[in-house]
């Protein structure tokens, strides 16, 4: 419906195209108005009189229902709540103004849809940054878990320091508490024990993690800490691949006597896994072959026995043989997509 303003523009435009020797017709096209609603405006003296019916919905929101809305969410009872906890609330005591999605229109409408409590709001944490090694000792993953006692409820925590371009366990220890004071003495031994000046560390959030006496350790040792966003075990996938082995590993206890015998069974696991698991995601050797760089050579024998078992039986071959090239990058958190064999596996 044309407003009695827009009318009332409209019908001077078509005027003075008229008195400047157009018709009126071409005047009312060009300005896409039908000639027969400029006639009736003409003859009228109060615009378009077309009846038109407002159908108001029965299920409105009255102005003083609104405000009731507005006065209960901005009460002193109601101010740190949200509309799904103040409309159960109110139905508790027998009163029901209008539902959850209504109090959410109107706080939205009326600009109040903010984070009202005193607590700060939730904050968007971006991605930590790629981290690559293309030779050990450059980047370190690390983490802590929980290893069962006898005793319910008491537990024994392990620190695992794991070498991202290698797979290899750098540094372990086992404690009965979590604190960043245990991980900067192993984290110190570590540096020391393998000669590492300048590295890259990523870890979760954990407070041992983020604890002061282990950020003045690593300032110190010229380490430079990387950590995941809060609640994402996506950010450090290495540490957890490496947990899930050791706990899904043959004769993994449910339970541990002493930290004594957490430790005598940990150390077993360790030397097994670094100098005798075949680790799929470096091509299926272990990861001190690939830490010491035997496994450039094993590779090579590799691809030279494909090569010549195709040569013997070429119609067993389909195709290319089987990839066992040398992995020269190994990425932590990639911007974009990486080659899959480079991840954590």
């Amino acid at each position: 419906m044309t407003s009695l303003d827009e009318r009332q523009s409209i019908e001077m435009l078509i005027r003075e195209a008229v008195e400047s020797g157009a018709r009126r017709s071409v005047a009312c096209k060009e300005l896409d108005l039908p000639i027969r609603t400029l006639q009736r405006w003409v003859h009228s003296s109060d615009g378009d009189k077309r009846q038109v019916t407002k159908n108001i919905p029965a299920n409105k929101i009255t102005p003083e229902e609104r405000k009731e809305i507005i006065s209960v969410c901005c009460s002193n009872r109601f101010m740190d709540l949200n509309p799904n906890e103040i409309v159960p609330m109110l139905a508790e005591e027998g009163r029901y103004i209008a539902s959850e999605s209504t109090f959410y229109r109107i706080l939205r409408e009326e600009k109040l849809n903010q984070h009202r409590s005193e607590s700060s709001p939730r904050k968007n944490v971006s991605k930590p940054d790629e981290l690559k090694a293309t030779g050990p000792d450059q980047v370190l993953s690390w983490d802590i878990t929980y290893l069962l006692s006898e005793i319910k409820g008491k537990y024994y925590y392990l620190y695992l320091f794991e070498d991202v371009w290698s797979r290899a366990i750098k540094g372990w220890d086992i404690h009965e508490n979590e604190s960043a004071e245990n991980a900067s003495i192993l984290m110190r031994k570590i540096c020391a024990e393998s000669n590492i000046s300048s590295v890259r560390l990523h870890s979760d959030n954990g407070s041992p993690m983020k604890g002061a006496t282990m950020l003045s350790t690593l300032q110190s040792l010229g380490v430079v800490p990387s950590f995941s966003r809060p609640r994402v075990s996506n950010d450090n996938p290495y540490s957890e691949s490496l947990f899930k082995t050791l706990k899904y590993s043959a004769g993994f206890p449910k339970s541990f006597n002493s930290i004594e015998e957490a430790k005598a069974w940990v150390a077993e696991f360790v030397n097994w896994y670094n100098n005798h698991h075949r680790h799929s995601g470096i091509k299926f050797v272990t990861p001190m072959q690939r830490h010491t760089g035997e496994d450039k050579e094993i590779l090579k024998k590799r691809i030279e026995t494909y090569k010549e078992a195709r040569k013997k039986n070429p119609e067993r071959w389909s195709g290319k043989i089987r990839n066992w090239d040398w992995i020269s990058e190994v990425f932590l958190n990639p911007n974009k997509e990486k080659d899959v064999s480079n991840q954590a596996a």
